[in-house]
């Protein structure tokens, strides 16, 4: 009933600029440590990894004794360099074009929130449920 065979491919000026190229797979191939090791200095972090892979099966860590902010490798440092206008991702359901900004001042947002509940006496361990609709809001 739900058999989707449609593609729907990059154009190729599209394809051109962008960050993958089929060479990844051979360099992936090659050496995939170095690969990972290679696209994790591409992240800001707050401590630097040592370790890339420690593996005890059935147990992978990846760069288990770095330390990063999610938050900020995804919006924070691109409104940095300048980037904030840049559109960070397009919501589908109604059009709507989210940047870095939009994104960064959510985040404070989000901020407050955290911030308004440990003021509640919220703690590091406690349970809680918020509500979020998978909307954008405009900000």
């Amino acid at each position: 009933m739900l058999d989707e065979t449609r593609s729907f491919p990059p154009t190729e000026e599209f394809a051109k600029q962008a960050n993958a190229q089929p060479s990844i797979y051979a360099e992936a191939d090659a050496d995939p440590l170095a690969y990972w090791r290679k696209q994790a200095d591409r992240l800001s972090w707050t401590n630097e990894p040592t370790k890339t892979l420690e593996w005890d099966l059935p147990f992978a860590k990846w760069f288990s004794d770095g330390t990063l902010n999610a938050s900020y490798n995804c919006v924070d440092r691109h409104v940095e360099a300048g980037k904030g206008d840049k559109v960070a991702y397009h919501w589908w359901l109604t059009p709507r074009r989210v940047t870095h900004h939009h994104l960064r001042r959510a985040s404070k947002m989000v901020a407050k929130a955290a911030n308004g509940l440990s003021e509640l006496g919220v703690k590091s361990g406690d349970r809680v449920a918020v509500y979020m609709p998978m909307i954008p809001k405009p900000l």
